[in-house]
């Protein structure tokens, strides 16, 4: 089963393609020579990523315009708003002015970030997702995550994967292991975006990764995202030309001292200076914060999920602190805690962005992925490495889905996608909304 959908170009100006779902519109960038009107395409993260024989769209359209439509009604129906409390104030004017579009300030994410009452949170998620159902319809981002190596030149003080670890095995794949299991997640289960991540291993260079970057582009219709950590300005622009379009960089947090506290050696501002980079010269950026941190408090929190919006995030990567080799003192936080910061994050967010739910809330909770997807998140990912590698990525410990097949993962990630009336697609954000919903009247 394809982790996309095929469309219909409708109409093209200069580089921004319209294409068709199902009566649906959507806007995306086209980089392929001779697209036209009529032709029938894979997007994801909006671009076009590959034409696709007519024949072969036309069966695939007929096989899903049921199925979507289906999905679609039980989505609807799961995300329903919650009927309006008005003897809780301020929490609903917070919700009403989220469903109704208007910004979210730091007074109003704080505030959110310190709910406690079961009842209260509740409100709180069915909100979130019902603006994401708003701004994103049923669609589910399902991503492939090949993890290259765990070798590292970096010290966080609370990574696994940090110079100084106590991880006793390292390993780097070769070009061809990287290619083989990039052509396996792709023909052999139809993931149409990869992300490709590594620690800041200095024996994988700039020059190197952007060629196994291109060799992925030239014999595969995908989409790519890089998590290498800090390659350099000049890295980011090899890695673009070769033809990756999204960067996975998390700035971890918006506090410099704090981030200065754990990461020896290296400033919060080199970071940015990436990430801004990236989005000056066109990349996505996937980026957000860790939750739990020591040291961290609910305004830096705040000012996290308030950073990621200015970074204009096409997602939000927002995950909780798990003990590792390098340290086991860290006090996890809770299931609660976690679906507070996501929900929190989908009502400030902008429109376009997607929040995803992290491995690490998955290790966290073994209800993470739905409970996340039903709290405002639209976006997962599944570990396709090796599994001879997998479980020496050890960024923390216990890691999900360590010992799981692809195939294995596919499968639970389907069966829940469906019973969630969501579809694992990546179809952007529709070029004209209702202004106001049935889920919002």
């Amino acid at each position: 089963m394809c982790y996309a959908i095929p469309g219909v170009v409708t109409a093209i100006h200069g580089r921004q393609v319209v294409v068709n779902y199902f009566g649906e519109s959507r806007q995306a960038l086209c980089e392929l020579p001779q697209v036209q009107p009529g032709d029938y395409v894979y997007a994801q993260g909006g671009y076009i990523i590959e034409k696709v024989a007519p024949d072969f769209a036309r069966d695939m359209l007929e096989t899903w315009n049921d199925l979507f439509r289906v999905l679609q009604e039980r989505d609807s129906a799961l995300s329903a708003r919650p009927d309006p409390e008005p003897r809780d104030r301020p929490l609903q004017d917070i919700l009403d002015k989220a469903g109704a579009g208007l910004t979210i300030s730091r007074e109003d994410l704080r505030y959110l970030l310190t709910l406690e009452e079961p009842e209260r949170l509740e409100r709180l998620y069915r909100t979130a997702n019902a603006v994401r159902h708003l701004h994103h319809r049923n669609s589910c981002c399902v991503h492939g995550i090949l993890e290259l190596s765990n070798y590292c030149a970096c010290d966080c003080l609370y990574c696994g994967l940090a110079a100084r670890s106590t991880l006793t095995r390292r390993y780097r794949m070769t070009r061809d292991e990287i290619l083989d299991a990039a052509r396996e997640g792709i023909e052999g289960f139809g993931f149409k975006s990869l992300v490709l991540q590594s620690g800041e291993d200095p024996a994988f260079t700039p020059a190197f990764l952007a060629e196994i970057v291109a060799e992925i582009k030239r014999r595969h219709g995908v989409f790519i995202c890089v998590s290498f950590g800090e390659v350099g300005l000049d890295g980011l622009d090899l890695l673009y030309a070769a033809g990756a379009r999204a960067l996975l960089m998390r700035f971890e947090t918006s506090d410099a001292a704090l981030y200065a506290a754990l990461h020896p050696g290296d400033s919060l501002e080199a970071r940015l200076s990436h990430l801004r980079h990236a989005l000056k010269t066109g990349w996505l950026t996937v980026t957000g914060g860790l939750i739990g941190l020591p040291g961290q408090t609910v305004d830096s929190l705040a000012d996290d999920i308030l950073l990621a919006g200015e970074l204009n995030a096409e997602m939000f990567s927002f995950g909780p602190v798990l003990a590792s080799h390098r340290r086991h003192d860290l006090t996890p936080v809770s299931e609660s805690q976690m679906l507070r910061a996501l929900a929190a994050a989908r009502l400030a967010a902008p429109p376009q962005a997607k929040i995803l739910v992290t491995t690490a809330f998955e290790t966290l909770s073994p209800q993470a992925r739905e409970r996340g997807l039903m709290a405002g998140a639209s976006s997962v990912m599944l570990n396709i490495t090796p599994l001879r590698y997998r479980a020496d990525y050890a960024i923390y410990e216990g890691r999900a889905h360590a010992t799981e097949s692809i195939a294995d993962q596919t499968r639970a990630v389907i069966q829940l996608l469906d019973r969630l009336g969501r579809a694992p697609s990546d179809l952007g954000v529709a070029t004209s909304a209702p202004a106001q919903p049935s889920n919002f009247q």
